[in-house]
């Protein structure tokens, strides 16, 4: 398959599901919980079945794995789907919600799409070919290429972490930026300079591992290795990326 037709299919798809996304959103969900304790709303399934129906017919010999409804398929082309990224926010009303999807292919994200539509901000990037921001709907909009920061020592840096446990472990001489609803969003604007995240599923992390590289950055889970399937890891620009891993004590690979 051609990236350009696959990252075409990936956004206009993305379209459509952020649209419904956006009426349920519009006109109110409560959200029940799942057996794992975390929330889900009749919009995640409503728009996880549209991503594997129209993904299903342009490409019937992919897989696909999404948060709601699990993994189909064999192929080691998968589409991997989260129908509605910060569930949490989308239930009480708050606008600081996504959809997401990328496309792995033998274990390498290829193409990532994340649309925010209630804030009307639209992220993609292909592999080789850069990340990229622009408004959402995207007929006729301005678009931004994305770049990482340049910051180059920890005592500057502005780091950033998800929760109590992984801010403990921040580097205690770097400034501890004030906490984000998007702050990967920040980290491929240049806005922040790290993100440590250690927790989480590939459908929550696949599309930002490729945002980040792709605008100049790096991405390690706790492995040391580069899967979404780790329960994540740290995101930074790739002047602090190894002086971030030492201080963590993160495992590096050859």
């Amino acid at each position: 398959m051609d990236l350009a037709d696959d990252l075409h299919l990936a956004l206009e798809t993305s379209d459509l599901a952020a649209r419904l996304a956006l009426a349920h959103f519009e006109s109110g969900v409560s959200a029940t919980l799942k057996a794992d304790g975390t929330p889900v709303t009749e919009a995640d399934r409503a728009v996880e079945r549209l991503f594997r129906e129209t993904l299903s017919a342009a490409r019937p010999a992919d897989a696909l794995l999404g948060e709601e409804f699990g993994r189909r398929g064999e192929s080691d082309r998968v589409w991997i789907i989260d129908p509605v990224d910060g569930t949490s926010f989308f239930s009480r009303h708050d606008p600081n919600w996504r959809v997401q999807l990328a496309l792995e292919v033998a274990g390498r994200t290829e193409i990532a799409v994340v649309t925010a539509p209630a804030l009307r901000r639209c992220w993609w990037a292909t592999r080789g070919g850069g990340s990229f921001e622009s408004s959402w709907p995207r007929e006729d909009a301005r678009v931004m290429r994305l770049e990482v920061s340049t910051t180059s020592t920890v005592a500057e840096a502005r780091l950033q972490a998800l929760d109590v446990s992984s801010r403990a472990r921040r580097p205690p001489d770097g400034w501890h930026a004030p906490a984000s609803p998007l702050p990967l969003v920040e980290l491929v604007r240049g806005e922040v300079d790290a993100f440590l995240v250690e927790r989480y599923h590939i459908w929550d992390h696949a599309p930002w591992i490729l945002l980040v590289q792709e605008a100049g950055g790096r991405f390690t889970d706790r492995t040391g290795g580069m899967g979404g399937d780790q329960g994540g890891g740290l995101y930074s620009n790739a002047n602090l990326h190894g002086q971030l891993l030492t201080a963590l004590g993160y495992p590096t690979r050859p």
